[in-house]
């Protein structure tokens, strides 16, 4: 049969349903038996169906695209997630609009406030600027799921992952390897800068838990989480005497240029700085020493993003809530791994 004439009917003649079991089938809902659905499932792969996407959406009053914003698209951590987006939403028939707020406080209250409402079915944001009170205030009924550290209460739901404890572990195994000068490279204290302190909260109460002292010389901050900002941050450390015999970076990035520098100051890694990251990009995995790092799942990130969405376009979602995704401290050469 021709799969551009293929419909519902014939999905239902050769399943033995209804149409609305098909459709209910299509559409994702839960309350379809297994059998049912796997009778359905194997009709529609029999007869090569594919949903009229464009037409379903006409009639349902929707676009078919919900947009993503990220603070930054050229890091690889901001880039792995939006491909796993991508995908999640591919499961759901649904096309993503990808946006770049540069972390811009006004940026991110355009994109909140729905300056692209015409254009999408729904947001999935990752704010660094906004405050609780921005969120509270907004205007805008597109619906929305917020990504990343900053505690937001009430308005959207809010996927996050455990940054203290997740800080806390990284910084223990450093420790668990009878280094004693434990640095830390990522420090702010700007508005935007939850997961930094999050961060630097885990690494803290973890030379409590070890019985090390904080020195505050060996916490070093970094404006910006790119290379650079890990080389210099480095090369500081390295200047001020303190001597480290490990490093926990609060990315990947800053932990890849803080590599650099280590190198071409004469210092091997492991053997004289152990160094551990957060993030787990692509990058660190290939690298010279392979980079110890905190795996947040990406993947968990962005479906239950997408899936949480999806719930809030069709109206069966309730009051806002806080979701967890696990992590995984990936042990690598750059600690001995």
């Amino acid at each position: 049969m021709d799969r551009a004439r293929v419909g519902l009917k014939d999905v239902a003649r050769l399943a033995g349903v209804s149409v609305k079991t098909v459709s209910n089938v299509v559409n994702g809902y839960i309350h379809v038996t297994p059998a049912t659905r796997t009778r359905v499932e194997a009709a529609i792969k029999e007869l090569n169906y594919r949903p009229n996407l464009s037409a379903r959406n006409l009639r349902q009053g929707r676009t078919g695209i919900i947009a993503l914003a990220v603070p930054e698209l050229d890091t690889p951590y901001f880039a792995e997630l939006a491909k796993f987006v991508v995908a999640a939403a591919e499961e759901r028939g649904l096309t993503v609009l990808i946006d770049h707020t540069g972390a811009s406080r006004e940026r991110e209250q355009l994109v909140a406030e729905g300056f692209r409402a015409r254009l999408i079915d729904g947001l999935i944001l990752s704010p660094l600027a906004l405050t609780p009170e921005d969120l509270s205030a907004r205007m805008d009924d597109t619906p929305m799921v917020l990504l990343g550290e900053r505690v937001y209460e009430g308005p959207a739901d809010h996927i996050v992952v455990d940054n203290v404890a997740a800080a806390k572990e990284a910084t223990l195994h450093l420790a668990s390897l009878g280094r004693t000068r434990i640095a830390a490279i990522g420090s702010q204290d700007t508005v935007a800068a939850e997961s930094s302190r999050l961060r630097l909260e885990g690494y803290r109460r973890a030379l409590k838990e070890a019985g090390l002292p904080l020195d505050d010389r060996l916490v070093v901050p970094a404006e910006e989480y790119h290379r650079a900002d890990g080389a210099r941050a480095m090369a500081e450390l390295l200047d001020s005497g303190a001597a480290p015999d490990a490093v926990f970076c609060f990315n990947d990035l800053l932990a890849l240029g803080a590599l650099r520098t280590l190198l071409e100051r004469g210092l091997a890694v492991p053997g004289d700085v152990a160094l551990a990251g957060f993030d787990d990009i692509e990058d660190g995995r290939y690298g010279t020493p392979t980079l110890t790092t905190i795996s947040p799942d990406k993947r968990a990130i962005a479906r239950q993003a997408v899936g949480l969405l999806a719930g809030r376009m069709a109206g069966t979602s309730g009051q806002a809530r806080e979701f967890r995704v696990p992590y995984q401290l990936m042990i690598r050469e750059s600690s001995g791994g």
